[in-house]
């Protein structure tokens, strides 16, 4: 599984707040960033669920 965050990031970092071990917020950027090139198995359903509650739609998820 791969995971991108797209433009469309509002910086609200639910994501990092739901799994802080993929997902961290970039003070520069003012948007989240992944940490993984791929993700471990171990994370795959709590990246899908921060996928799905992103308001924003910002995180796409390649299987």
């Amino acid at each position: 599984m791969k995971v991108i965050i797209t433009k469309n990031c509002m910086g609200d970092r639910n994501c990092n707040d739901l799994c802080p071990e993929v997902f961290q917020y970039d003070e520069d950027e003012l948007k989240s960033i992944v940490k993984f090139d791929v993700i471990p198995d171990q994370y795959h359903a709590v990246v899908r669920q921060a996928a799905f509650e992103c308001g924003a739609k910002a995180i796409e998820v390649e299987e």
